[in-house]
């Protein structure tokens, strides 16, 4: 049977700011049975970067190493774990650039529709403005200034 230590699972996290939450989750498994594991006495240093309130600084944690039974029930159970910890992409919409255009990230035909409707609606609101503007001089020309030549 392999095992695999919890040091090197960590490694493997997509997310290491996440690694305190991960040991946490997998002491509750092996708590509640899910999969087998059992504690080693050396310990390693979580790869997450904890900061102090009010100050700048950042400090480590280290925790107690285990032994794990990497069989394919744990694997599965690593996979979803990850998954859960990796944050979804809260970065806001796709950047429109052709790469991403090409790549199929955004749809062109909607992105030219929106284009369209913005620049109709760019165009009605200049209109209505240049109308409202013409009512308010009371519909008179505006003289010239009368300059010598």
């Amino acid at each position: 049977m392999p095992y695999i230590k919890l040091s090197q699972q960590v490694e493997k996290l997509n997310n290491p700011q996440r690694s305190d939450a991960f040991v946490k989750q997998v002491r509750a498994a092996v708590r509640e049975g899910e999969f087998d594991a059992g504690d080693l006495p050396e310990r390693f240093t979580l790869p997450k970067k904890f900061s102090k309130r009010g100050s700048g600084d950042t400090y480590s944690r280290s925790v107690r190493d285990m032994v794990i039974d990497a069989t394919p029930e744990f694997e599965s159970w690593f996979e979803s774990i990850n998954r859960e910890l990796t944050p979804a992409r809260t970065g806001g919409k796709i950047q429109t650039t052709v790469e991403n255009i090409e790549a199929g990230l955004i749809d062109f035909k909607s992105l030219a529709a929106e284009t369209r409707r913005k620049m109709g609606a760019s165009y009605t609101k200049g209109q209505a403005l240049g109308k409202g503007r013409a009512s308010q001089q009371g519909g008179t020309v505006k003289k010239s200034s009368s300059r010598k030549k």
